[in-house]
């Protein structure tokens, strides 16, 4: 659980990378993560005071629009780093129901737009990432809960996918990869690692979807080196 919570923050700005990368489409108006994205990236960093105006922003859209899903699952994302840094205080009391609160916001998020694509993949990036070391009987439903966000991502991107960047699809094909890879399914895993490899062979996880085929592990992230592509 210690090992968890002081990796929490790494993991939610991971998250948030691995979110502003597979959202590459084409462009709409409007978009709600322009107005949050690069503060959120800072926030959860360490950057209060933007992190702050995040929650603001979120609160805005929520009080003119109650039903506003995409700000809820990032108001939602932004609640489970404040949980990040109450439980990196050693504050357990509040650092719990921040994340329970936070959980049930994003998960409310998807049941009002379950096909939205800007709804999903926060989500499913977020517990992609915190569940990485958690107690395998904890971390196990959260994880299949975002690879089927992701996996129905994928499904509505079916008919614009030719359209995107490789970037893109190498994120959200490699996320679905080692998720399944993570659960055991190494049939599943082989199969997302081989199609990112056929359909985004200019990817920046290209080299790492080969050492997965090749050992069936997956070698760590040099950083965050999504982070440039989005500033």
């Amino acid at each position: 659980m210690t090992t968890m919570i002081s990796a929490f923050l790494t993991w939610v700005i991971a998250a948030a990378v691995a979110f502003a990368a597979a959202q590459e489409a084409p462009a709409r108006p409007q978009r709600f993560d322009y107005l949050v994205r690069a503060d959120f990236f800072a926030g959860a960093a360490g950057d209060e005071a933007r992190l702050a105006r995040v929650m603001a922003v979120c609160e805005e859209a929520i009080a003119k629009n109650p039903n506003h899903a995409e700000a809820h699952v990032w108001h939602g994302a932004g609640l489970l780093v404040h949980a990040g840094q109450a439980f990196q205080k050693g504050d357990t009391t509040a650092g719990g129901p921040l994340f329970d609160e936070g959980l049930e916001e994003m998960d409310g998020a998807m049941a009002l737009a379950p096909d939205n694509p800007g709804v999903l993949i926060p989500r499913a990036a977020v517990l992609f990432e915190a569940t990485r070391a958690m107690p395998p009987a904890l971390a196990a439903p959260l994880l299949q809960s975002a690879v089927a966000n992701y996996e129905h991502v994928l499904e509505l991107q079916a008919p614009i996918w030719p359209t995107l960047g490789d970037h893109a699809k190498g994120e959200l094909l490699f996320g679905l990869a080692e998720a399944w890879s993570r659960l055991g399914d190494v049939g599943k895993a082989r199969r997302y690692f081989e199609r990112l490899l056929a359909d985004a062979p200019t990817s920046g996880e290209v080299s790492r979807a080969r050492a997965w085929i090749e050992t069936g592990t997956v070698p760590k992230a040099n950083g965050l080196s999504c982070v440039g592509c989005h500033k």
